[in-house]
């Protein structure tokens, strides 16, 4: 949506092919990173819509489940290197949602809904594709063809491009509950990484619902992970009441750090999840994607409007393509390690290492420019 409303904008005819019969509201993403929010203000009245439907996110906390609060970060460091020092805690269907009913509004751009991609191919001139809809195999053609479709790309797949990297042996667990967790931890913030040698977990607010992370053990089976019991006995061990957990969603998924060989194969070019894939420690991943699609689109428009040569779409790949590997892929594994290690001397170095950071304020700002995306931002554009 992010790379159609883009070009859409510019003037530039285009069509979305979407899978599902409608957006989909699912409980994927939730964190805005200040220079996504920044990217987003190109949309006039956007970043306005989202915050109202959002809660914004001054402080992150490392925490230790035994302990409680091992350091806390105040995101207004980053009052001079961003115009939204904050985190936006808002999920990512409403960013969908918005994106969809600004691009529907343009006369040269369509959403085909219920549009399954069955193959491609293209030449010097053009992208044929071929899509089943409505029980029928159809054809479109462009110019640029945008695989943003996911981990499982059928484009990726169709132009045979890898996917490099690994899968996780343990799955992600994610539940939802409307249990206010602020009034039971002391000093909770709205984002809150829990390290425990044991089972670690992530704490996300989001307007009406605290979401909890927790990794799965190898052995246990996906039926068994998800029943009702066993869901009760991980959020009763983080913390203990007398009532059962109102459970308002829960899901269960791989977790991969894949990054594709190529970004771009002639005119095809690759964004988002079918680009680069890893965990969700940090909230990369959407970030991630969205300003991949600024930069491909507007380097797409100055090809297709503005007479630029086609290797700059190289360019996109050698930018997008760096910090996915040096920033995003480096660093949500990094946050893994951390939030994992059982070594209890591993453990204390690396909580009064965090500590001494939060402490200084030239130190945190670093920090937050790194774990906010400003620096993986700005490696980028200064890749030529």
């Amino acid at each position: 949506m992010v790379n159609a409303l883009v070009l859409a904008e510019a003037g530039i005819a285009v069509t979305v092919l979407e899978r599902n019969a409608q957006l989909v509201e699912d409980l994927r993403a939730s964190t805005f990173h200040p220079p996504t929010l920044d990217l987003l203000e190109r949309f006039p009245g956007l970043v306005g819509e989202l915050k109202s439907e959002g809660l914004i996110a001054r402080y992150t906390q490392q925490r230790d489940r035994r302990s409680g609060l091992v350091a806390e970060f105040d995101m207004d460091l980053l009052r001079n290197d961003t115009g939204h020092p904050y985190r936006l805690q808002c999920e990512q269907w409403k960013l969908s949602r918005r994106l969809h009913a600004r691009l529907i509004q343009h006369p040269h751009a369509r959403v085909i809904f219920n549009a399954s991609v069955q193959s491609l191919e293209q030449d010097d001139q053009r992208v044929t594709l071929r899509y089943e809809h409505a029980g029928e195999t159809r054809r479109e053609q462009a110019d640029y063809l945008i695989g943003a479709d996911g981990a499982w790309s059928a484009v990726r797949q169709s132009v045979g491009v890898e996917f490099e990297g690994f899968t996780y042996p343990e799955r992600f667990l994610i539940v939802s509950t409307d249990f206010e967790y602020a009034d039971h931890l002391e000093h909770l913030s709205y984002v809150n990484y829990v390290s425990d040698p044991q089972e670690w977990c992530v704490l996300l607010r989001v307007p009406t619902l605290w979401r909890v992370l927790f990794p799965t053990r190898v052995d246990e089976t996906d039926e068994s992970v998800m029943t009702d019991e066993a869901i009760q006995t991980r959020m009763q061990g983080l913390l203990p009441r007398e009532e059962p957990y109102r459970i308002v969603h829960r899901t269960l998924y791989k977790v991969h750090q894949r990054i594709a060989q190529k970004f771009r194969l002639g005119r095809v070019l690759l964004t988002g999840d079918a680009a680069h894939i890893n965990n969700p420690l940090g909230g990369m991943g959407m970030n991630g994607g969205v300003q991949d699609a600024f930069n491909v689109s507007d380097k797409l428009i100055d090809v297709l409007l503005r007479n630029a040569d086609p290797s700059l779409l190289d360019r996109y790949e050698r930018q997008r393509r760096t910090v996915a590997i040096e920033y995003v892929n480096a660093d949500t594994q990094r946050n893994k390690k951390l939030i994992e290690e059982r070594d209890p001397e591993v453990r204390k170095r690396a909580q009064d290492e965090l500590r001494a950071i939060a402490a200084d304020p030239a130190a945190a700002r670093r920090y937050l420019r790194k774990t906010s995306m400003i620096d993986a931002l700005e490696r980028a554009a200064s890749i030529a």
